[in-house]
């Protein structure tokens, strides 16, 4: 009987623990390599670790801009499966689903151009 409470307090713990964790730094450079200055970086958690809960303060979309040499680095977010958009003002727009599962990870965005505009007239 005591091994049963016991087990039912671990598994209480980890319904209540916070998920694990993850810092992200995202690095937007343009097709020749150069940094990317004042990109719009857009980061959506999209779906995590099934055990875990995100309670209703942890938040779960982020909107920041790259500094000087084209990188910004987001608080700690949950792990699992994020979204990430760069928007850059003279080339395409970028967008990913990437798996995070990993304490620190890096995230190279290399921008391209816009393509050609065509007419028909």
């Amino acid at each position: 009987m005591r091994s049963i409470l016991i087990l039912f307090g671990l598994m209480a713990t980890l319904a209540w623990a916070e998920p694990p964790m993850t810092k992200i730094t995202v690095h937007v450079t343009d097709p020749k390599n150069k940094p990317v200055p004042n990109s719009a970086v857009i980061v959506k958690f999209i779906s995590g670790h099934s055990m875990f809960k995100l309670g209703r303060g942890t938040k779960t979309e982020w909107e920041l801009r790259t500094n000087q040499e084209g990188s910004v680095t987001l608080p700690a977010i949950p792990q699992g499966k994020i979204q990430v958009q760069v928007i850059a003002k003279g080339f395409q727009t970028y967008g990913e689903n990437i798996d995070i599962n990993e304490e620190h990870k890096t995230v190279d965005v290399q921008l391209k151009l816009p393509q050609a505009q065509y007419t028909a007239h």
